[in-house]
């Protein structure tokens, strides 16, 4: 049969034109591309056995390979797989409206966002890729079980040659007459075994079948004839074939999975914990994956990348996939394989489908199962990961409402309870003391500040434990979570110190009554003088020994949150506090009877202004004016000497 000319389709002429000079942000990638549609011959070629056993075919050593020249600069992939006839070669290469890929290009040109699902996995598609390389790409093949071939040549510019060939073996041969080397327009030198091998290793490195490079000899011998001693050197396979997340866990080592995961992470650690998944039926894919024992010091910095590769049967197609676990899992390192993902062209962007959601979902799950095992069995492996993690994890808090419990599940924290060790929130609500109905909690900047914080005064005066969170998230995430297992999770600086039972309330009643009508005056008095800093002054029922402590109401923001929000730019409305003050206080019993004898005394207006600031300063707050509560503090300290 004559050599024949063709022009593309027109669909398929904008496609190569695209694929040549927009799809692609990295043109490695094309050999990405052939290994994979070799990959898939060679899957069709052994089903295709199975399912025909008068094929005929030696499928003893499925492989694929890869060959290199020098004059002129080429590239082959080939296998021996299922092979192509003439017929779909035309209708795969040459034609591809059939494929639903007129409709697709129509979308890609109006939105640049589209579901691709009848693109990728033609064979045509992946095979354009290699016009980003090569001036003339040559395509040689045989379907298994016919005994001509085709050639396939185009230099891409709009027409094809097609030629039937008798002595082609079975399989396919893609030929790429290399573009010269750029290295500005990202052209390497793919003729260069490293090259190869480091694309290799980077996209194609788990693929089931052996990669196999040609020795250099041996490259100019296709016949066979050897060197001077007619022996062929052996041909390397330079892909491992270990997708150790397909293994059974009794058929890989922890060492293997470790450097797996140093490959993966580029730690120099071994990882805290490996998770394995295997999800069948409808959709299937396996996951392998990885908590580090030690936090990259990128993990709160913007831009930080994800740690999840994900693979489409074994092959490599986006580092960093943010689709499948969520930001407060950003640390999480490690492997998915899928085997049906819908992708757009260039396979470096996952399209939001049922799939991917549902995968998303049941990661996230297996990675907290996972950490509620390692709390319960393994606690000094939980002790290290919440110390590494603890504050990237509570930010799920906030934005996965689903799995809130979950969370809240496998989190711990610094208690008074314990100097050292710290509590889950189930501990602390066993713990619990008889008619206590909130779970208290005080949130600041280090232990020491809280503990010697007035607000906690009543409350380790009758040992009621109290939970001290100085994580920033902390802040946030308290407001957004209103209980736990029944219970109200309660500031202790909002709202009023409610720690008496009804009995107790009683029993002091007519106690605090007296006390609140002796107050009466002070307070209005207070109040009146402090308007420009507080909305109110009360007394208080959460202090023993200092004079005075400020507290927000119940649903105020709280200062270090207001500050936090300012910091981002976002405009806070202020709001004014509450002053709380001690009648036990010996300068506050005073300041009540110098008030009631001479309250025009401008020296006790100062002292209201002293005992807010103190209050303020004990909270760990900052004065609207230091210079002036530093001269009030020196002028009384003079008149002491």
């Amino acid at each position: 049969m004559p050599t024949e000319t063709f022009e593309f389709q027109v669909e398929a002429r904008q496609l190569l034109q695209m694929m040549i000079h927009s799809i692609y942000s990295n043109k490695d990638v094309f050999l990405r591309e052939l290994i994979s549609n070799s990959s898939d011959a060679l899957d069709k070629l052994r089903l295709e056995v199975l399912r025909d056993d008068t094929l005929g075919v030696d499928v003893s050593d499925l492989h694929i390979g890869i060959e290199t020249g020098e004059d002129p600069r080429t590239l082959t992939v080939r296998d021996n797989g299922i092979g192509m006839s003439y017929d779909e070669v035309v209708q795969l290469i040459g034609t591809i409206a059939n494929s639903g890929t007129a409709k697709f290009l129509k979308e890609l040109k109006e939105s640049k966002d589209v579901d691709n699902e009848g693109l990728i996995g033609q064979f045509g598609v992946g095979f354009y890729a290699g016009f980003m390389v090569a001036e003339e790409v040559t395509l040689l093949t045989r379907r298994a079980g016919e005994s001509k071939g085709t050639r396939w040549t185009s230099t891409g510019e709009g027409t094809y040659t097609l030629e039937e060939v008798d002595d082609a073996p079975q399989g396919t041969a893609v030929t790429l007459r290399l573009k010269p080397v750029d290295a500005e327009d990202q052209l390497f030198d793919y003729t260069s075994p490293w090259k190869i091998r480091e694309i290799v290793k980077r996209y194609s490195d788990f693929i089931t079948w052996p990669i196999r490079m040609a020795a250099a000899d041996a490259q100019s011998d296709e016949d066979g004839e050897g060197g001077e001693d007619g022996a062929r050197p052996e041909p390397e396979t330079i892909n491992s074939m270990k997708a150790l997340w397909a293994r059974s866990r009794d058929e890989v080592t922890d060492d293997e999975y470790h450097e797996l995961y140093k490959h993966i992470s580029h730690d120099w650690a071994d990882p805290l914990e490996t998770v394995r998944m295997q999800a069948e039926g409808t959709f299937e894919y396996q996951a392998l994956l990885f908590i580090p024992s030690r936090a990259p010091q990128d993990l709160f910095t913007q831009g930080h990348k994800r740690g999840i590769q994900l693979y489409v049967k074994r092959v490599f197609i986006m580092d960093d996939c943010e689709a499948l676990l969520p930001e407060y899992l950003r640390f999480v390192k490690g492997v998915v394989d899928a085997q049906d993902l819908s992708l757009n062209v260039s396979r470096e962007i996952l399209q939001q489908d049922r799939q991917i959601q549902l995968m998303h979902r049941r990661l996230v799950k297996k990675v907290l199962s996972t950490v509620k095992e390692m709390m319960s069995a393994h606690a000094d492996r939980y002790a290290t990961f919440w110390k590494e993690f603890g504050r990237v994890l509570k930010e799920g808090l906030l934005s996965d409402y689903e799995n809130r419990d979950a969370i809240l599940g496998v989190s711990s924290f610094a208690s008074t309870h314990d100097n050292d060790e710290q509590t889950t929130l189930q501990q602390y609500v066993e713990r619990m003391k008889d008619g206590q109905q909130h779970i208290f909690y005080l949130t600041g900047e280090s232990r020491a500040a809280m503990e010697n914080s007035p607000h906690m005064e009543a409350f380790r005066a009758r040992g009621v434990e109290v939970l001290l969170l100085t994580d920033p998230v902390d802040e946030v995430w308290v407001e957004a979570v209103p209980e736990f297992d029944g219970r109200q999770l309660r500031s202790i600086a909002k709202g009023e110190a409610d720690l008496d039972t009804e009995e107790e309330k009683k029993e002091v009643e007519a106690e605090r009554e007296k006390r609140q009508e002796e107050y009466a005056e002070l307070l209005t008095w207070m109040t009146g003088r402090l308007s420009e800093d507080v909305k109110e002054v009360r007394l208080s029922s959460r202090l023993t020994v200092s004079p005075a402590c400020v507290v927000s109401d119940s649903d105020d923001v709280t200062p270090a949150l207001r500050s936090m929000y300012q910091a981002m730019g976002q405009e806070m409305p202020q709001t004014k506090r509450i002053l709380e003050l001690n009648p036990g206080h010996p300068l506050v019993e005073g300041l009540r009877k110098a008030q009631a004898e001479r309250d025009s005394d401008p020296g006790l207006a100062e002292t209201a202004e002293l005992i807010y600031g103190m209050a303020l300063l004990a909270e760990g707050g900052e004065l609207s004016d230091p210079s002036r509560f530093t001269k009030l503090v020196a002028e009384r300290l003079e008149r002491t000497l």
